[in-house]
């Protein structure tokens, strides 16, 4: 079922105003992390309701940073976390937070390279230990990751051997390239990625869950129809596209 017959299966259509008369131009900051789901759903949103939507796709940190500097958007798109400090501090409309998606840390090799056994602690341990290189993200999932590895006693081995991208630089990217023998992001970051190999999750007794949330920026001027794009992207609808880049619903 493509996904014009899943709104339609859904009631999304009928929950969204069609029309131009009333029509408005949504300006969207979003992290980076979110790009292809956004990527596939936004058009689908323009199309059920006239909106137009705009998306000016930043790393994490940048996307707090553009916030709090007072830049002129309706929508932001972040971590839960950074999303409840902007909330704190009066930059993003108290009460305004939805959560949109969970996104979990996974491993990749390039493309035809062994599949290190990563099923339990002690094997992603040991794949570490074996890999001449561990690409690591300054994002969320490599916050994550250090944690881990303070936690498995090898923080100064793998350390000593991390290659870090620049912000908003997917880390298998550096894998397809041969700068890492390993890489560690989050999923939907690894899977769009060509020239790479998904290894899989990190095992459950290391995993993490990466709440990404919509809020309102204090400087929103089309907040009604802002609403209506969230309310879309928390659709039912939107569920087989997050699934497919290894998402969940929020």
């Amino acid at each position: 079922m493509g996904l014009w017959a899943r709104l339609a299966a859904a009631g999304v259509i009928g929950m969204i105003s069609i029309g131009t008369a009333s029509a408005a131009e949504i300006s969207v900051l979003s992290s980076t992390a979110m790009r292809e789901l956004l990527d596939e759903l936004v058009p689908a949103f323009e199309r059920v309701s006239g909106h137009k939507v705009t998306i000016n796709f930043q790393s994490g940190v940048n996307v707090s940073a553009k916030v709090r500097e007072g830049i002129a958007a309706d929508l932001v798109i972040t971590g839960g976390t950074a999303l409840d400090d902007l909330i704190k501090d009066g930059k993003v409309v108290a009460g305004s937070r939805v959560d949109f998606v969970r996104s979990r840390v996974g491993v990749a090799v390039r493309v035809g390279a062994p599949k290190p056994d990563i099923s339990t602690a002690d094997a992603f341990k040991a794949a570490l230990i074996a890999a001449k290189s561990v690409g690591v993200s300054k994002g969320p999932s490599g916050q994550h990751l250090l944690g881990v590895l303070d936690r498995l006693g090898i923080a100064d081995q793998v350390k000593a051997k991390m290659v870090v991208p620049e912000l908003g630089v997917r880390v298998g990217t550096l894998v397809a390239e041969g700068k890492a023998e390993i890489g560690v992001q989050q999923i939907n970051e690894l899977l769009p990625i060509a020239g790479i190999d998904f290894v899989g999750p990190l095992p459950d007794a290391l995993q993490t869950v990466l709440i990404y949330a919509t809020g309102l920026p204090a400087t929103a001027t089309q907040r009604d129809a802002a609403r209506e794009l969230v309310k879309f992207l928390t659709s039912e609808a939107a569920i087989p596209v997050m699934k497919k880049l290894g998402q969940d619903p929020g």
